[in-house]
């Protein structure tokens, strides 16, 4: 059988690109530090031979340009233009058992990513849920299928996960674990929090 891909969305790692929110209130410098580090680690996550991975980059400019976070190994494609719905139906489109993800959820692991493909035995779509009502990981057995979700959802809201789960309809999901993505410096002051207690520290 074939393996199934996984696609990470990413923003070139440079300072000033991403990351607003954080910018805001640590300053671009500190942002582009943690901006780092989240696609470090995700990487390091989504590189795995159980499945195809494909980096898929905004601006599109990047798809050629180096970055040391970005493995230089990984096939790229561009996002494109558009909103996010619009950049994920065009990465989905025409894949099968297929999996999407972005670069912000420090608590990713490779075990999170095998149970969205092996939930896919069980269910056509699977989403993860994050903390602040969005998602990080939608996965479909047909990518077509899915992005036909992605009219009509608010996003960048506390809506966008359950505007999605409404779309695919709710029988036809399987649902990971809620995660925590960071977006804002409480977000990331949590996972640090919660990563010094797991570690006794």
């Amino acid at each position: 059988m074939y393996k199934p891909t996984l696609i990470v969305l990413a923003k070139a790692p440079r300072i000033g690109v991403g990351k607003t929110r954080l910018a805001a209130e640590l300053g671009r410098s500190e942002a582009w530090r943690i901006n780092r580090a989240l696609q470090a680690h995700t990487m390091r996550v989504a590189r795995d031979y159980r499945w195809r991975t494909l980096l898929c980059v905004t601006p599109d400019s990047a798809v050629r340009e180096r970055f040391d976070v970005w493995p230089s190994g990984l096939p790229r494609m561009r996002q494109g233009a558009g909103d996010l719905g619009v950049r994920l139906a065009r990465a989905l489109a025409g894949k099968r058992r297929v999996a999407i993800i972005g670069t912000d959820c420090p608590s990713l692991t490779p075990a999170h990513l095998v149970q969205a493909f092996t939930a896919l035995k069980r269910k056509p779509f699977v989403l993860g849920p994050t903390h602040d009502g969005g998602f990080w990981l939608l996965a479909a057995r047909s990518g077509r299928a899915a992005a036909r979700a992605m009219d009509g959802v608010r996003w960048s809201s506390a809506h966008a996960a359950a505007d999605v789960l409404r779309n695919l309809g709710a029988a036809n999901v399987a649902l990971l674990p809620m995660l925590r993505d960071i977006d804002v410096a409480a977000d990331w002051a949590a996972y640090r929090s919660a990563k010094r207690e797991s570690s006794g520290v």
